[in-house]
């Protein structure tokens, strides 16, 4: 038996490990929680930089500050001018080791940099407070725990003492009981069989749950296909590794059409679209049972063929395309999706990869609807990769502005009422030299990296407007859309201005589109471009209205005619009460200053009855009606 100091010092002991072992896992989830932290407030500073800075150093530094409670805040830009320095004063953390480091986080557009280190000094001392304290009450409890329990069962173990010493005096004289009956017995008793069986379900269900847990981490939830973690995680293990896979082929495939879909048709059409890509990859990967295909975000999906050589993929490339060639003229699209691949094997590194198969779906963008390319020049990352798919683009939309190969569509806007004046958004379609359609979004994206998107404007400007004067369409409304870098160029607002006074009866049915985001990027030169626009008899829509930090003031300062609600706002609204309660504001707020609010996305008759009851003057979308030629 052991004595009270034994017991005390054994039970202290283990304790001490368990308190050990609890605090390390606490301080580990610490660390984890402090990098999530971290993370999403890089996040929130990139949005709010964004939304908010206009080369005001020392606001955007406060409405940092407000945010969230920094060790150390610096912005600075490239020439380190106009920077902002702070660093908290007696600065001791708790647990260093927990704190992660200070971050540096590089708004390229914005030409800013922000260096910071959050303040997690009290969150630190109230974890180690708190874990003193446990350790404390543990042993206090430990101690009166041994001594209770050598008290209690002194007696008990007496008991068996002398039951033990009988037995031995019985041995010699009644050898046949000393089988091992009573452990026999002990091991029969049901409520000890029924506590092991329970332990025995216990163990079970948390390994069931544990591996079901990480098999939905790993699991995109609307394709049921890996994701990217797991596809990075496949790519280290099966490829870099030791294993079967020498080399393949990586195909990265992207769907061109899920921005316009979801914009045009709604998110349940564009949730549709991805699925069916995905059912066409699995049927097509029939007979390359080894091949693996993952979904690496919202349009990409990646593919790796192992143990294959780069004829072989294109093959597999060319009937991908033909599938999806099927696809775009049963559901009515303007494409479907673009590949790019390149060949692998053991001594390439993933990002490498990645970027040289992105340079392959750049140019297959600029070819054949749906088209793919090999990207078999390794050697253009050393000579920027980047700038050999940005040529190609570069001569396409300017071939495709010097031939104004455009085509336009029209989506009309339904009024709530009779005393809503709404109009039909026009839409734009670019060609290349085959006359065949080239992906939207892309299109549009390109341009603006590549600094042509005001001359795309002004091509779809001029175009609509030689449309509406040719076929004498001078009784209905028309919304085009505008890029906030347009209405930042002087010289773009000039030529607007002019062409617009020369057709001064076209003028006041046109109404410009520009999103909430690209107005508030310079609220000065907003206004300006707005007033232009009302002086020459034309009218403003703020669209994705709802996505930004926008105020009284923004309405005050701006005064557009419209608001166009973001589809998130829209979206499934029958059924959410807190986008009714918001939604309702605004069109409150709205119609106090003779504003429009009109509302994008709609997909359902629930949807548009909901809208109405809201007292929405307008709704757009798949369910109202799909884009025409004007």
């Amino acid at each position: 038996m052991y004595t009270f100091s034994q017991l005390l010092i054994r039970n202290i002991l283990i304790g001490i490990v368990f308190s050990i072992l609890a605090a390390t896992i606490s301080l580990i989830t610490l660390g984890d929680r402090f990098e999530d932290i971290v993370d999403q407030q890089k996040k929130a500073i990139t949005t709010i930089a964004q939304k908010t800075y206009t080369n005001n150093t020392q606001e955007l530094a406060e409405t940092l500050r407000r945010m969230a409670s920094y060790s150390q805040l610096k912005i600075s830009n490239s020439d380190n001018k106009n920077t902002f320095s702070y660093s908290k004063a007696n600065m001791n953390t708790a647990i260093p080791f927990v704190t992660p480091n200070s971050k540096k986080l590089s708004i390229k557009e914005l030409d800013l940099n922000v260096n910071f280190q959050l303040d997690f000094s009290k969150e630190t001392n109230s974890v180690l407070q708190l874990i003193g304290i446990l350790f404390l009450f543990s042993n206090v409890f430990i101690i009166l725990a041994s001594w209770l329990s050598i008290r209690k069962h002194k007696v008990f173990f007496q008991a068996i003492s002398q039951q033990i010493k009988n037995d031995l005096s019985n041995i010699n004289s009644s050898p046949e009981d000393s089988d091992g009956t009573e452990v026999k017995d002990i091991l029969d008793i049901p409520e000890l069989k029924e506590g092991i069986n329970e332990i025995k379900g216990i163990i079970s269900s948390q390994i069931n749950n544990s591996s079901a847990l990480e098999k939905e981490a790993y699991l995109d939830s609307l394709t049921k296909l890996p994701n990217r973690g797991r596809f990075v995680q496949f790519y280290e293990n099966e490829v870099v590794q030791d294993s079967p896979i020498k080399f393949g082929v990586l195909l990265i495939t992207r769907s061109s059409e899920l921005q316009t879909i979801n914009q045009i048709h709604g998110y349940r059409e564009g949730d549709t679209y991805i699925v069916n890509i995905a059912d066409i990859f699995n049927a097509s990967l029939v007979n390359y049972p080894s091949a693996k295909i993952f979904r690496l975000n919202s349009s990409d999906f990646a593919c790796i063929i192992p143990n294959v050589q780069l004829k072989e993929a294109e093959n597999f490339a060319q009937e991908l395309t033909g599938k999806f060639n099927e696809y775009q003229q049963a559901a009515e699209l303007d494409s479907v999706a673009y590949t790019g691949l390149v060949y692998f094997d053991k001594s390439k590194p993933l990002g490498e990869l990645l970027a040289l198969a992105d340079t392959g779906i750049s140019v297959a963008q600029t070819k054949n609807i749906n088209a793919w390319y090999t990207q078999k020049d390794t050697n253009i990352l050393e000579n920027n990769s980047i700038n050999y798919g940005n040529q190609n683009w570069r001569q396409e939309i300017e071939s495709v502005i010097e031939n104004q190969r455009i085509s336009l569509l029209l989506q009309p806007i339904q009024p709530s009422n009779r005393n809503s004046k709404v109009y039909g958004e026009v839409l734009a379609r670019f060609l290349n030299n085959n006359e065949e359609m080239l992906p939207t979004a892309s299109f549009i994206a390109m341009a603006e990296k590549l600094d042509k998107i005001v001359a795309v404007d002004r091509l779809i400007i001029e175009t609509a407007i030689n449309e509406i004067v040719t076929k004498n369409l001078i009784d209905q409304s028309f919304g085009i859309n505008v890029s906030a870098r347009s209405i930042n160029d002087e010289h773009f607002l000039i030529w607007l201005e002019r062409r617009l006074l020369r057709e001064s009866s076209v003028a006041p049915r046109l109404i410009f589109e520009i999103t909430e985001h690209g107005l508030q990027q310079n609220i000065k030169t907003s206004k300006r471009f707005i007033d232009m626009i009302h002086r020459v008899g034309s009218r403003v829509t703020v669209e994705r209205f709802g996505v930004g930090l926008t105020s009284f003031k923004f309405f005050r300062d701006l005064k557009p005619d419209f608001i166009k609600m973001d589809s998130t706002y829209t979206r499934d609204i029958d059924e959410d009460k807190n986008n009714q309660y918001f939604l309702r504001l605004m069109v409150d707020l709205a119609h106090r200053l003779s504003i429009s609010v009109l509302a994008e996305s709609v997909e359902s008759q629930e949807e548009k009855h909901t809208l109405e009851k809201l007292f929405i003057d307008g709704c757009q979308g798949f369910y109202i009606g799909k884009p025409t030629s004007i």
